[in-house]
C-alpha cells in the first residue's frame, strides 16, 4: 500500500518540529537548583530576592527565590559549554579554510597527467624523463623496451645527466601527481653515476626473465583529492640531492619518471 501527499507533508512536520527544538535547546542552558535538579532555560535575571527566567519547557516566563538558585554550578557549566563552542566554532573555521585553499589549489593543476609543484599560485611540471635500462651489453630508451627480451643479470635504470634541471629549494616539497592510469607511484632517492642518475636497479632471472627491482623509496604522505590526483609530500626533510617522482608496475617493465633535485640555500 502505497504512501500518499498527507503522510510525507505529516512526515516534513515532524522533521521540522525536530529540527526547531534542537536548535530551541541549543540555544538553551540549565539553571541549577541547590538541592540538584536544574530548569532548562533561555535566559534568566535577578530581579531583588526572585530569579526570573524563560523556560524552555514551557514555553514563558516564571520565577523562583533567589535562595534556591546555584548561581555558581549555573556559570561555570555556561562558561565552559562557551568556551567548547568557542573552539568548535574555531575548529570548523579552521577546516573550511584549508577546504576552500586546498580546492583552490587544485583547480590550479592542469589535467594532463604528470607530475607538479605549485610556485606560489603557478603550477610548473617536472619534466617527464627517458629512463634508459644500462647493462654491460647495451643501452636502450626503456619504453622501447616492451618487445625486447631483457639481459638476464644486474641492470640499472638511468636518467640521462649528472643534475636534474628542476630544482626546489624546500625540503619537504609538496608535489602534485596526475595518474593517467591505476599503478604505484612514489619518490625516490637517485644514486649518482658518471653522468647520469640511477633510479633503480633491475635482477633479470635468467629462464623466466622476470624483473626484481629495487629503488631507494622515500616514505611519503599521500592524499588523494581528485580522479587521478594526488597530493604528495615526504615524511622527513629531504637531504640535498637528486630524486624522482617514479610511477610502476611490480615486475614489469615501465618505470616512469619526473626529476627533480634539492637544494638547500647556504645562510648568509
Amino acid at each position: 500500500m502505497g504512501m500518499g501527499p498527507g503522510f510525507a507533508r505529516c512526515c516534513r512536520y515532524v522533521l521540522l518540529f525536530a529540527v526547531a527544538l534542537a536548535t530551541l535547546h541549543a540555544d538553551s542552558f540549565r539553571l541549577y537548583l541547590k538541592d540538584g535538579t536544574y530548569q532548562q532555560v533561555r535566559e534568566y535575571q535577578r530581579v531583588e530576592e526572585r530569579v526570573r527566567y524563560y523556560s524552555v519547557e514551557r514555553s514563558e516566563w516564571e520565577e523562583l527565590p533567589l535562595a534556591l538558585v546555584d548561581f555558581t554550578k549555573t556559570e561555570a557549566e555556561r562558561k565552559q559549554r562557551v568556551e567548547q563552542e568557542r573552539k568548535s566554532t574555531a575548529a570548523t573555521d579552521a577546516e573550511e579554510k584549508f577546504e576552500r585553499a586546498q580546492a583552490h589549489e587544485i583547480s590550479l593543476i592542469p589535467r594532463d597527467p604528470g607530475a607538479y609543484y605549485l610556485e606560489g599560485e603557478t603550477p610548473l611540471a617536472l619534466k617527464q624523463a627517458e629512463p634508459k635500462i644500462v647493462n654491460n651489453k647495451r643501452q636502450a630508451v626503456l619504453k622501447a623496451l616492451s618487445p625486447v627480451p631483457l639481459v638476464p643479470g644486474k641492470s640499472t635504470i638511468e636518467i640521462e645527466g649528472a643534475q636534474s634541471r628542476f630544482p626546489l629549494t624546500d625540503p619537504r616539497p609538496t608535489l602534485w601527481f596526475r595518474s593517467a592510469r591505476e599503478e604505484r607511484f612514489g619518490i625516490v632517492k637517485c644514486t649518482l653515476k658518471k653522468d647520469s642518475r640511477v633510479v633503480e636497479r633491475w635482477l633479470v632471472q635468467q629462464v623466466s626473465n622476470e624483473v626484481f627491482a629495487e629503488r631507494d623509496e622515500i616514505e611519503i604522505f599521500r592524499q588523494q583529492v581528485g580522479d587521478g590526483l594526488y597530493k604528495i609530500w615526504p615524511q622527513k626533510p629531504l637531504t640535498p640531492g637528486e630524486y624522482a617522482v617514479i610511477q610502476f608496475t611490480e615486475g614489469e617493465r615501465n618505470t616512469q619518471a619526473w626529476d627533480f633535485r634539492v637544494d638547500i640555500p647556504v645562510p648568509k
